[in-house]
């Protein structure tokens, strides 16, 4: 009974965060660009919570006539008073940045040195920061309140916020639409998996891999479709290899994590699954291991164990294109036509089975890539798939 107790809280999180964001708004802690619509006019409305984590809660939602996604997250670092029924107080803990009397040009400083420490020294980041700003500014003055500061920076400390910021340029992620305090909202991605529809999650663990197989193709979109969604993932992993701010990884490699839209052009599901060189490094930094899997970030970024120094090296040794061949070998060669599957087959081999640092791989990296974008594209192109 007192373990039920405790877990009470956790699930009661997720309809809770419309009347915290208000709250929070109505008292001038938090801005944004969707706090008059969430608050005010109520054309931002909440619909169905499709998260399970108490931490990082998702919801769909209607913004203006249109479905969208909104994002809020909650850090498990959060403490109340000790009552595990007690509330987090989040104005507290969560808008404590800057205090009042921060400059201008201060803010700017803890932007920047922020994004040094998450994403890398880079000339780039001034650009970043310069958007950073520009979208917090909601008065549009050419300033920042402090509710306008506190809230850009608490959006700032999540993770999935951070990279939809970083990677907002690119076309195969999720339009960032506006913000409310830590609240953020994104255009929905229709397709959340590579197949039409997944097989639901309460009837995985019942059926063998090879039903899973068969479901899939079953559910498949047609080849052609299939291929250019392919092109897209493609081009996305050519985009974070070198990105405009860093280099990022995949760590988590899942149909789930990747999807499409009505036009069959691939958008990144979860970017929650993406993490930056500097976080990896980080983690892996004097961390003390016996064999590879020690060394593992997330559920697949995986670096090498010096097993004399008993430490992890700092750095992926499994890059992102490999994974995303191994991701693909199934989806585009079932189907593929006859013309192309053996050389198909042959360049997603020569595919999965790179490997080594980044740096010391770029221009095999990038052969081996177009290399398999022409093939597929060659095959599309002029006709209505493309």
């Amino acid at each position: 009974m007192r373990r039920l107790r405790r877990l009470v809280p956790l699930v009661l999180l997720c309809p809770l965060s419309k009347g915290l964001q208000c709250d929070q708004y109505n008292k001038g802690i938090i801005s944004g660009s969707a706090c008059k619509d969430l608050c005010a006019e109520h054309t931002l409305l909440f619909q169905q919570c499709l998260s399970s984590s108490p931490t990082h809660q998702v919801y769909s939602g209607i913004w203006k006539e249109k479905e969208v996604i909104i994002k809020c997250g909650i850090e498990e670092s959060f403490k109340g008073d000790g009552n595990p029924d007690s509330m987090p107080r989040r104005d507290v803990v969560l808008f404590d940045k800057p205090t009042r009397g921060t400059s201008m040009d201060e803010f700017r400083e803890m932007l920047l040195s922020f994004l040094k420490s998450n994403l890398g020294d880079q000339t780039s980041l001034v650009n970043l920061v310069n958007k950073i700003i520009a979208m917090a500014d909601v008065s549009q003055d050419g300033k920042l309140s402090l509710a306008e500061a506190k809230s850009i920076w608490a959006l700032l400390q999540q993770n999935d916020f951070l990279l939809t910021m970083s990677l907002h340029e690119k076309e195969h992620t999720s339009k960032l639409l506006g913000h409310c305090g830590d609240l953020y909202i994104t255009e929905k991605i229709p397709h959340t998996s590579l197949y039409t529809t997944d097989v639901p999650r309460f009837l995985q663990p019942l059926l063998p891999s090879a039903i899973h197989r068969v479901i899939h193709q079953w559910l498949s979109p047609a080849w052609p479709r299939r291929a250019k969604i392919a092109i897209g993932l493609l081009e996305f992993v050519e985009e974070i290899f070198h990105g405009t701010y860093g280099n990022f990884y995949i760590c988590e490699t899942a149909f789930k994590n990747v999807g499409y839209n009505d036009k069959f052009d691939f958008k990144m599901v979860d970017l929650r699954k993406v993490a930056t060189a500097m976080t990896i490094r980080g983690f892996l930094k004097g961390r003390h291991c016996e064999q590879n899997a020690d060394c593992t970030y997330g559920e697949d970024c995986v670096a090498a164990c010096d097993k004399l120094m008993k430490q992890c090296k700092s750095e992926v040794v499994q890059p992102n294109l490999a994974k995303v061949c191994e991701l693909l070998q199934e989806y585009l060669l079932h189907g593929a036509p006859a013309d192309l599957r053996e050389e198909l087959r042959k360049q997603l081999k020569t595919c999965t089975t790179l490997s080594g640092l980044a740096s010391q791989m770029e221009v095999h990296h990038s052969l081996v890539l177009n290399s398999l974008k022409t093939l597929l594209w060659k095959k599309i192109s002029n006709t209505r798939y493309s």
